[in-house]
């Protein structure tokens, strides 16, 4: 049989680098082209990866969990006489470009309008992971187990399949189950019976997921099988009980100290490396400036009320969206980008809305493409959708590109006001603080209002306090009188 080695593809996002999440395959297993075959967490997005041939797994060259650079092998095919399969020389190059090709298409799919009305305000389970197909074609639709091609015993041991094919790694070779009744289970294959997400979430209430029988398809341990071990584990249950008696601040410690390890370590990678190096970038190249307002905006709460009372979407959130491309419109400095390369500033003429998102791979802020030529309603609804699919690993490249200004709404923690750094890219960058119900200034007299900080970052080579002081205070009066619009479009 003719042997084919495949190598991770650059997945068009300009990534150099991808974890792969969970092999659906195995060693010895017959598969078909395009089946999917692994799923691979870049940067940005969970994405399947698809066979480029027909034939069998010889080898499999990663571990679930591991980081493996793009042109590095993976798997290693064994050709059954050619039907539906490549070869030559150029084979395995050809199916990494199929799957840059792919991954471009993706990448430049315009008009992927995704978001939440709360974005990170509403804590919701996030739905199971559904990964973005890239590569040589549609995804084979059948979700059964790939067949296993009948094999002797012989063949199946360690020595034989090493002396069948010389080009397979030895220790993917050896790592090959025996022939058994019953499927052998491994640990690694218990730690992949759940998504990135879920196991996040268990490291941070501290379960153990070996420990857990899924209640998932084929096993696999859903959000729901964590938080009822959490909520079961004794050692949550005193510290709650020493909390609601008013335990002590050593008490307190004593039950942090007897439910966290001592020292944990994590590897630095996926979205957590790509934003320390997208903000340490940022930090360092862009001139950063902060102003801050304080503003009233008991009506637009009111609006907001109201909307919802005769059943039209919207949110507070969607209301200072469309408050800020109103003032975008007024001042286009804040919509434009440094081209340190062009020696140009690029001002657009359209807003791709970021909305920063926390998820359990971390901070990610997918954009609404022409988010300007929404109304109120279509913002809500399509922010809504974008932090959903940004929670459940479903962003799309094309929605986590492009970005032309974002917003951060910092107040669903409770959080006043803060200095946000700039998306890379982008001229600015605006924070909503938590909305209080405070004593405030209204027509001569003191009365009870709702109340927010807003506070906006922007690259000072591109805006001046000016500028940014002119479009600040345009948001601000449009989120005090929503009517104040009327005067300004």
């Amino acid at each position: 049989m003719a042997v084919k080695e495949f190598a991770l593809p650059d997945l068009g996002e300009g990534l150099t680098e991808s974890e792969i999440v969970e092999w659906h395959v195995a060693v010895g297993d017959l598969v078909t082209l395009n089946q999917p075959i692994a799923e691979v967490e870049t940067a940005k997005a969970i994405v399947s990866l698809p066979s480029p041939v027909a034939g069998i797994i010889s080898a499999l060259h990663a571990e679930p969990g591991s980081t493996v650079q793009v042109g590095t092998r993976i798997v290693t095919f064994e050709l059954d006489g050619g039907a539906g399969a490549e070869s030559g020389p150029d084979a395995s190059s050809a199916s990494a470009d199929a799957g840059t090709d792919a991954g471009d298409a993706n990448a430049n799919a315009g008009g992927a309008k995704d978001s939440d009305g709360g974005a990170t305000t509403v804590a919701e389970a996030a739905p199971e992971r559904n990964a973005v197909l890239v590569g040589y074609g549609p995804a084979v639709e059948s979700g059964k187990r790939p067949t296993r091609k009948p094999r002797s015993a012989a063949a199946t041991t360690p020595s034989a399949a090493l002396a069948a094919n010389p080009a397979a790694d030895a220790e993917a070779v050896a790592a090959a189950p025996e022939p058994a009744s019953e499927p052998v289970v491994t640990p690694t294959d218990a730690r992949t019976k759940t998504t990135p997400p879920v196991r996040k979430l268990a490291a941070d209430r501290g379960v153990d997921l070996t420990q857990l029988s899924g209640t998932g398809p084929e096993g696999i341990i859903t959000r729901d099988d964590v938080l009822s071990a959490a909520e079961q584990s004794p050692a949550d249950t005193q510290s709650g009980e020493d909390t609601a008696a008013g335990a002590s601040a050593p008490q307190a410690a004593r039950a942090f100290a007897g439910t966290h390890p001592r020292e944990t370590r994590t590897p630095i990678k996926s979205v957590r490396k790509a934003t320390a190096a997208a903000m340490v970038a940022s930090a360092f190249t862009a001139p950063h400036v902060t102003e801050f307002l304080t503003i009233d905006v008991t009506r637009t709460v009111e609006l907001v009320a109201k909307l919802k009372a005769k059943g039209t979407a919207a949110s507070v959130l969607s209301v200072v969206a469309k408050a800020l491309c109103i003032g975008v419109a007024r001042n286009p400095s804040l919509n434009s980008r440094w081209d340190a390369e062009a020696n140009e500033i690029v001002e657009f003429g359209y807003i791709n809305l970021g909305i920063a998102v926390a998820t359990p791979r971390g901070l990610m802020v997918p954009n609404l493409k022409d988010a300007d030529a929404m109304n109120l309603a279509e913002l809500t609804e399509s922010i809504g959708d974008l932090a959903r699919n940004a929670r459940a690993s479903k962003a799309t490249p094309a929605s986590l590109n492009g970005g032309t200004i974002s917003i951060t709404n910092v107040g669903v923690f409770g959080i006043d006001a803060g200095t946000p750094i700039l998306n890379p890219g982008e001229a600015a960058i605006l924070a909503m603080g938590a909305v209080r119900r405070m004593p405030w200034e209204h027509h001569g007299d003191v009365a009870l209002r709702d109340v927010m900080t807003l506070s906006l970052s922007f690259d000072h080579r591109l805006v001046d306090g000016e500028q940014g002081a002119r479009f600040l205070t345009d948001v601000g009066s449009i989120l005090n009188d929503p009517g104040t619009v009327l005067t300004m479009v």
